[in-house]
């Protein structure tokens, strides 16, 4: 089961925190802290797979990330889960957010956050994957993007077209 879902920058500011499990903001954001500091000093060329601290994370939870450009996206995980299967699965949210914002970028995560959480939701239910096609994920967020376009505003109605109606 995935545990938690973090996105966050070079700097440790976050761009995307979902927990799956009941966790106060405070601890929320302790777990931030702790897992930049551990992702963060990591080189490039080591294992993106770790454990955390007993603590927060969990004896049996495992830390599974990439480091894209200047994002860090993270994935906490329980033993059930395949370090392989999830960096799949990294690899599937990052090409379903490039898709939808076309050369995403940080600052599309940022300012487009409620899309980056749809999309999220497309992929991960309940810390359970739901779908990795990303033909339909895009569908998916596509349908929902066309449903919140507001709808054309009525054209302006003069009073005095008002009474020629009620005559």
């Amino acid at each position: 089961m995935i545990e938690s879902v973090l996105i966050f920058n070079q700097l440790g500011k976050p761009r995307l925190i979902k927990t799956y499990k009941q966790l106060d903001t405070a601890t929320q954001q302790q777990l931030l802290r702790e897992i930049h500091s551990l992702v963060s000093k990591r080189s490039d060329t080591l294992c993106n797979f770790l454990h955390g601290s007993q603590q927060l994370v969990g004896s049996s939870s495992r830390i599974v990330y990439r480091h894209y450009a200047t994002l860090y996206f993270v994935f906490i995980v329980d033993s059930s889960e395949s370090e392989l299967g999830i960096l799949d699965l990294i690899q599937v949210f990052v090409e379903a957010l490039d898709r939808v914002f076309e050369n995403v970028c940080e600052l599309d995560l940022i300012f487009h956050f409620d899309d980056v959480h749809y999309i999220l939701s497309e992929v991960v239910s309940a810390g359970m994957v739901v779908e990795t096609n990303l033909a339909e994920i895009s569908k998916a967020v596509n349908e929902g993007r066309r449903q919140k376009k507001p709808l054309p505003e009525p054209s302006r109605v003069g009073i005095g077209a008002l009474r020629r109606g009620f005559v």
